[in-house]
């Protein structure tokens, strides 16, 4: 079976989770390759899809999104995960616990009516010069903290919980 584990990502974060995926889902006797999602000409060449983005103003960025509505056809006939990568990891306070109520905001701005199996919100990696200096002030009010906010048992046990949907059934 061949698993395209396609992203689309602005500073590398996303691109890493999906590295990362991509390598457990090998490790599980797949093929699956990490691509940006803009280099992809074919979908039809993929049998099941792990797609992710990073997240900006709650939503998937623009290039992840354009892949989705183009291959809107393909997407619905089969098996499919999505990711997003955002900052959950970096707020502290009452601040992360409204970070789940972002998960719906997100799916809901996804184009079409996409089926998918399972949807994870990840933490990515925010560094100081991500952010415009507003920004930065910003985001200390709310108690943010730079830094690599991955959490890799995570993405690595979805991984082997795809695997294992997709090798057993």
């Amino acid at each position: 079976m061949d698993v395209l584990v396609g992203y689309a990502t602005d500073h590398g974060s996303t691109r890493e989770i999906a590295e990362r995926l991509a390598v457990r889902l090998s490790e599980a006797g797949l093929r699956a390759e990490a691509r940006a999602m803009t280099t992809v000409d074919d979908a039809d060449a993929y049998r099941a899809f792990v797609l992710g983005s990073a997240v900006h103003g709650q939503t998937w960025l623009d290039a992840a999104k354009d892949f989705l509505r183009d291959n809107l056809d393909v997407l619905g006939s089969r098996p499919v995960w999505i990711f997003s990568v955002g900052m959950p990891g970096a707020l502290r306070g009452p601040w992360k616990r409204l970070a789940p109520k972002e998960i719906p905001v997100i799916v809901g701005s996804l184009p079409g009516d996409l089926p998918f199996r399972d949807h994870r919100l990840f933490s990515g990696v925010i560094a100081r010069d991500q952010l415009p200096r507003t920004g930065r002030v910003l985001f200390h009010l709310v108690g943010g903290r730079f830094g690599d906010h991955r959490d890799w048992d995570a993405i690595d046990v979805w991984a082997v919980g795809i695997a294992d949907e997709l090798t057993t059934g």
